[in-house]
């Protein structure tokens, strides 16, 4: 099959937000439309210039206070050198720019007014005289004078002082229904958590401290040098999209500032993509400091106080002696995400039992919301390069607070003993006199491919399936298993090492005995299960030898991800394909994963986006 990739479909737009700050706005038109965007660009931190017959005197309400409150400049047309013949609009307003510097939009909305409305032949020549000097421009109810459009626009405020944050979304239907985008931007910012928009400030301050725009504790700040920026794109050493599980090297004491400082707006990364909305918006200057501190392989006793809740008090008996009320710790599985697949002890556990949660950075908002507010959730800090020292302080803080007579509710995703390492998490607490009862939970490796229609097992594909992990202990490269025709390979954790993986699996010769058994055959189907069970769950669906390729093309990663690997792929698409284990199967493979991709003019694989609709109301 030769190598393709998706062909572009016109009538999209390319959306961009404009930094405005600095720049001149000039909005030709008095009307309500134009103080609409005259706001839009005064929030944008833009100067704006209104232009206009007449005026201020024919100005609206809203531009004539703005006026008054030096907000922006309205400009009369007929005040400007001109002549009466419409012909010379252009060099009128062309005469004009000439006067103002830095404009860097143009917005022309007098074209739909109750007075002094522009026709058409003059919106074509003021065009043309902004086009001359490579100034976009938007007119109104004209699609072809426009050089972009407006999206429905939302900016939301904090939830508690009502302050406006820097959260904006826009929707957009590119010209195709602008009520119906006003509509869906309603019907979106509904859906969203009321804390996102402080969520959002929370995340820009730790930021600013991950970069050292604002200082640590003076034995936690890094020295940087001042003109440096670094952004999460910008670890990518290819320059392309990473992912925020993308391996780094694992800490040490030797560590340069700029290292430091990269592996800080690493765990910014982080923390944006698993922590819950509700607790990002919450976040407290020391708890940003305490995400980002150098020392965060440690966890002191009194942090974890701090962190934890003052210790109970005990009320002494009159009649007999107090004993202290024993703790105990519950290693619980939240299942792969949705709500809905919460085992009953689970959900039994977290509603009703816990003192405190302490969560895996993978369990989404969905489980952790179901948590009483007066209980206390701690989200792991299993960033990259910093796994071990995490999964430490997490064990160290159940102890403590057992032993604080509280009920510690460990919470994982998925199932704790697949890949959970709930092994050693019993050990250490049991070492420590604590025997925690482990409730198991519905494993991603099996959940996930049912998600996506793909069957683990099925009569005439696969008669076995096998689970590995993508990644051994901190970070080395594992065995992975050889190739059975009958049998279903499922991955986890390695979708950030997966170019890694494809050639463990297809190389032939194996040199490094990095494979127990045959090789991979390249036209294999494979199936990429990123966010399983949740609303923007995404399957990406393709061979072994173009997986990389899918995944590449298709934006940015969503973690966590599995991968399933094997015929019972696409066993189940359309009319099913269940006879890969008859005698001779094997000479129509390549052409069943043709038809399977869609025919030798297709692409080289599927992408799907969401879930069954009917768990919306499970």
């Amino acid at each position: 099959m030769q190598p393709s990739y998706a062909t572009p479909k016109g009538g999209a737009a390319l959306v961009v937000s404009f930094r405005l700050a600095n720049k001149t706005v000039l909005i030709l038109g008095s009307g309500s439309l134009a103080a609409t965007r005259a706001f839009a660009a005064l929030e944008a931190d833009s100067s704006v210039i209104i232009l206009a017959r007449g005026g201020t005197s024919s100005a609206c309400e809203e531009l004539k206070w703005r006026a008054q409150q030096k907000q922006l400049r309205i400009v009369d047309w007929e005040e400007l050198p001109s002549s009466s013949e419409p012909s010379s609009y252009g060099d009128i307003l062309d005469a004009f720019l000439e006067t103002i510097p830095n404009v860097a939009l143009a917005i022309v909305t007098d074209t739909l007014s109750t007075n002094h409305t522009r026709n058409y032949t003059s919106a074509q020549t003021i065009y043309r005289v902004f086009k001359a000097r490579n100034i976009p421009v938007n007119t109104t109810d004209m699609m072809d004078l426009c050089d972009f459009s407006f999206t429905s626009t939302h900016r939301f405020e904090h939830h508690e002082t009502g302050q406006k944050t820097s959260l904006q979304i826009g929707v957009t239907t590119n010209g195709q229904g602008c009520r119906l985008a006003a509509r869906l931007r309603r019907e979106i910012v509904a859906k969203l958590p009321r804390e996102v928009g402080a969520a959002v400030e929370q995340v820009g301050q730790m930021r600013s401290m991950a970069k050292g725009d604002i200082s640590l504790p003076p034995h936690e700040d890094v020295a940087m040098p001042v003109d440096e920026d670094i952004d999460e794109e910008e670890l990518a050493e290819d320059g392309g999209v990473l992912t925020p599980n993308r391996p780094v090297p694992s800490r040490s004491n030797s560590e340069n500032a700029l290292e430091t400082r990269r592996r800080r707006v690493k765990w910014v990364a982080q923390v944006s993509e698993y922590w819950p909305i509700s607790k990002l918006a919450t976040m407290s200057e020391a708890d940003m400091k305490d995400v980002l501190a150098a020392n965060q392989n440690t966890l002191s006793l009194s942090s974890a106080a701090n962190i934890l809740g003052a210790p109970q008090t005990l009320v002494p008996s009159l009649h007999f002696k107090s004993f202290p009320k024993l703790g105990r710790i519950l290693l619980v599985g939240s299942g792969p995400g949705h709500p809905s697949l919460l085992t009953i002890a689970t959900h039994t556990a977290l509603t009703q039992l816990a003192d405190l949660v302490l969560s895996d950075k993978l369990v989404p908002d969905a489980v952790l919301s179901l948590i009483p507010k007066h209980v206390q959730v701690r989200i792991a800090r299993k960033f990259p390069g910093n796994a071990e020292g995490a999964q430490t302080e997490m064990m160290e803080a159940a102890i403590e607070a057992a032993k604080r007579g509280l009920t510690v509710v460990r919470l994982k995703q998925g199932d704790p003993v697949v890949y959970g390492r709930a092994g050693e998490e019993v050990l250490y607490f049991r070492s420590h006199g604590f025997e925690p009862l482990v409730i198991p939970g519905v494993s991603s490796a099996l959940a996930a491919p049912t998600f996506a229609g793909i069957p683990v097992t099925q009569r005439g594909v696969a008669e076995s399936f096998i689970v590995c992990t993508g990644v051994g202990r901190k970070g080395k490269e594992v065995q992975l298993p050889g190739y059975e025709r009958g049998r279903t390979l499922v991955v986890l954790m390695g979708v950030a090492r997966l170019q890694q993986v494809i050639n463990t699996l297809v190389d032939t010769s194996d040199a490094e005995n990095r494979r127990d058994g045959p090789a991979y055959p390249a036209h294999l189907p494979i199936a990429i299960i990123e966010r399983a069970s949740m609303p923007d769950q995404r399957v990406i669906s393709s061979t072994l030898k173009d997986i990389v390729r899918a995944l590449e093309s298709n934006g940015e990663q969503r973690p966590p991800g599995l991968m399933v690997i094997g015929w019972a792929v696409l066993a189940l698409n359309d009319r099913g394909d269940v006879g890969m284990l008859e005698e001779g199967a094997e000479q129509d493979d390549e052409a069943r994963v043709q038809r399977w991709l869609g025919g030798p003019d297709g692409l080289s694989w599927k992408v799907k986006e969401g879930i069954e609709t009917g768990w919306d109301s499970v």
